[in-house]
């Protein structure tokens, strides 16, 4: 997903204040009571959120924004959602807010929470509020002890839902769902369980792995992508080329691990096997990440052993795959083992070559005591809803992403999917082409209930805001 296999002062600006005084001097007077201004709303928002159970404010940060106020908060969860009475757990989240009669995105980030500000596109089209979740089991919303076989995408769904519901009072408008990659599987899963929560979806590059043992479509995938055949063959040559040097360059791998005080004890066992992990990984990395433009930083076979290690460390990333690396991802690839599915190319060129049969697979990331048997069910379940009964769904691919080769396909009823050509696992509705663009926007502005998008906005603020975008972290540490 976008990461494979990839976190109470208010700071009000006076501009903003003087604004506000002058729209409550041009409230007519008549009016009365009944009319909410400005001022008053910024005046009782945090008292309203305080004011919602089990909510908690946990600081306001200074505002990302004119015209926007950030906070942190947590939301405590049921472990079970079946067993309300029991265990619960503080789930992160992130609010930025606009104006309570704007429309309310809920961002679901299928991993952890980004820890600054941001914008997320459909947020930025509709000119709307925005909350960011953390998924549960990712730390710290994580509950202890940590019953695993709590984490399933019905639970996490309903974590979502019990969000809707607290905050729906305060922000009542119309609701979008969004999330890229991880994150857009799991706003698909939120409106499978709970379709009413909001009035429409837009999942950026999300996978939909419905049969798990029929991965022939990402084998189809890297025999195509690309306009010509020269890139795949100098990355089929670049990991071919890498495990005959094995030797040598798991002695970098090993000096690599000892300057940055990496171990590989809990999950992957040696560098050797992690090697072998990261060699297969790096045609995937590629096309999720780069451009086929970059196909020219490849290494040729002449290269020496340094440069090749470099590239694939810069690509795919030797840190991931230790332990310090992996295991906070331990919540994706149990879900992955346990429901998701996971996606494994033969890797038919590289017979011969490879050390350890089956080793791309989810169980390989986990420790073993988190190892798990998949139930194919509800993957299956979800997908034929999507393509029978659903509503209200908008998809987004890159042509260019592996991630797409096993896409979700709606149904008619008022859903789409749209491709923006050439694009990787970043790829967005700006990246359409112009009529699919105008298409999906149009679509977007109606479940919002907006008439038209906003003015091209060109602060630096909402620019930073709106350039940031989780799908860009890189397998972080």
């Amino acid at each position: 997903m976008s990461i494979r296999r990839r976190t109470l002062a208010a700071a009000i600006l006076p501009v903003l204040a003087a604004s506000m005084i002058g729209l409550t001097a041009a409230v007519p007077a008549q009016a009365g009571p009944a009319v909410t201004t400005a001022v008053t709303q910024q005046d009782d928002l945090l008292d309203r959120l305080e004011a919602v159970p089990g909510l908690t404010v946990v600081s306001e940060k200074p505002a990302p924004a004119p015209g926007y106020r950030f906070f942190f908060l947590t939301y405590r969860q049921a472990v079970d959602h079946l067993n309300p009475q029991g265990p619960t757990f503080e789930q992160r989240l992130q609010l930025l807010h606009r104006d309570t009669s704007r429309p309310m995105v809920l961002h679901t980030t299928g991993y952890g929470m980004p820890e600054r500000a941001f914008r997320s596109e459909p947020t930025a089209l509709i000119d709307g509020n925005q909350i960011s979740i953390e998924q549960r089991f990712f730390t710290p919303s994580r509950p202890e002890p940590a019953n695993w076989t709590k984490l399933n995408i019905w639970q996490a769904a309903t974590d979502h839902h019990k969000i809707v519901q607290a905050l729906k009072p305060i922000y009542s408008a119309k609701w979008i769902s969004t999330g890229a990659s991880k994150g857009g599987m799991t706003s698909v899963y939120h409106r499978r369980f709970y379709p009413r929560d909001v009035d429409g979806v837009v999942a950026y590059v999300a996978p939909n792995d419905a049969n798990n043992k029929q991965d022939t479509a990402y084998d189809d995938f890297f025999a195509s992508v690309g306009s010509t055949p020269a890139c795949r063959t100098a990355l089929e040559t670049l990991q071919k080329e890498a495990l005959t040097r094995r030797t040598n360059l798991v002695n970098l791998y090993d000096q690599f691990a000892a300057a940055n005080n990496l171990t590989f004890d809990r999950v992957l066992g040696s560098t050797d096997r992690a090697f072998e992990m990261t060699v297969l990984d790096t045609e995937w990395a590629f096309w999720q990440y780069s451009r086929e433009a970059d196909c020219g930083a490849v290494p040729p076979v002449t290269a020496t052993d340094q440069q090749i290690f470099d590239f694939i460390d810069n690509v795919a990333g030797f840190a991931f795959y230790a332990d310090q690396g992996i295991l906070p991802y331990a919540p994706y690839y149990y879900q992955a083992a346990t429901q998701l599915g996971w996606p494994q190319p033969k890797f038919k060129y590289l017979k011969g070559l490879l050390h350890y049969p089956n080793l791309y697979v989810a169980n390989s990331s986990l420790p073993p005591e988190l190892r798990s048997k998949h139930d194919p069910w509800p993957i299956a379940d979800v997908d034929r809803w999507v393509s029978k009964d659903a509503s209200q769904l908008l998809f987004v691919y890159g042509s260019d992403d592996p991630w797409g080769a096993e896409p979700f396909h709606p149904s008619n009823k008022d859903s789409y999917t749209y491709t923006a050509p050439g694009a990787n696992h970043g790829a967005n509705i700006r990246a359409l082409n112009p009529a699919d663009n105008a298409a999906a926007t149009a679509t977007l502005l109606r479940w919002a209930g907006v008439s038209t998008a906003p003015a091209a906005k060109r602060s630096a603020a909402l620019t930073e805001l709106d350039r940031w975008d989780p799908r860009n972290i890189r397998r972080p540490l």
